[in-house]
C-alpha cells in the first residue's frame, strides 16, 4: 500500500464475549453476544435501550496477512474469484467489520446482543444506533451471484 496515506490508528472500546471460539462462518443470526465496554464509558450508552437494533464496528484482529486482493466469496456458487473490497471478507487491508444487531438488553457497560458476527474477544471500536430511514437504501443492487438460489 502507499506510503502517501495517512496512518490512522484507534483504541477499543470494550470486547465481545460470545460462544464463537474460532475463526469459521457460522450462521450467526441466532448467536447471543456481551459487548463489555470500558466501564468509564458507560455513561455514554445512556438512552440506547430506546433502540431495537444497533450498528457494531469492530477490528478483525484474526484476520489473515498479507491479505489477499481477489477472494472466493461463500455466496458465490460458480468458481471464480473477486476483489476483496466485492466481498465480505475478514481478510481486508483494514479488517474492520460491521454488523447490525438486535439488543436485548444493557446492564451498566454491557450490551447483550443477538447476531454478531464477531469472535469471541474481538475488539469493539465504535457502537451506533440503527435508524431506519437513515441506514437502509431502497432499489440496492448487488450481482446475481450474491442472490441466494
Amino acid at each position: 500500500m502507499s506510503d502517501d496515506l495517512p496512518e490512522i490508528r484507534f483504541k477499543a472500546i470494550g470486547t465481545v464475549q460470545n460462544e464463537i471460539k474460532k475463526r469459521h462462518r457460522h450462521n450467526t443470526k441466532d448467536i447471543i453476544s456481551e459487548i463489555v465496554l470500558d466501564p468509564a464509558l458507560a455513561e455514554g450508552l445512556d438512552d440506547i435501550e430506546g433502540f431495537s437494533h444497533l450498528i457494531i464496528i469492530y477490528f478483525m484482529n484474526k484476520s489473515r496477512l498479507p491479505f489477499p486482493l481477489k477472494v472466493q466469496p461463500r455466496f458465490r456458487v460458480e468458481p471464480g474469484q473477486v476483489g476483496v473490497f466485492a466481498s465480505r471478507s475478514p481478510d481486508r487491508p483494514n479488517p474492520l467489520g460491521k454488523t447490525i444487531v438486535k439488543l436485548l438488553e444493557r446492564r451498566g457497560n454491557v450490551l447483550k446482543v443477538q447476531g454478531l458476527d464477531a469472535i469471541d474477544g474481538t475488539p469493539v471500536i465504535d457502537i451506533k444506533p440503527f435508524i431506519p430511514g437513515i441506514d437502509t437504501v431502497k432499489n440496492a443492487r448487488v450481482p446475481p451471484w450474491m442472490k441466494k438460489k
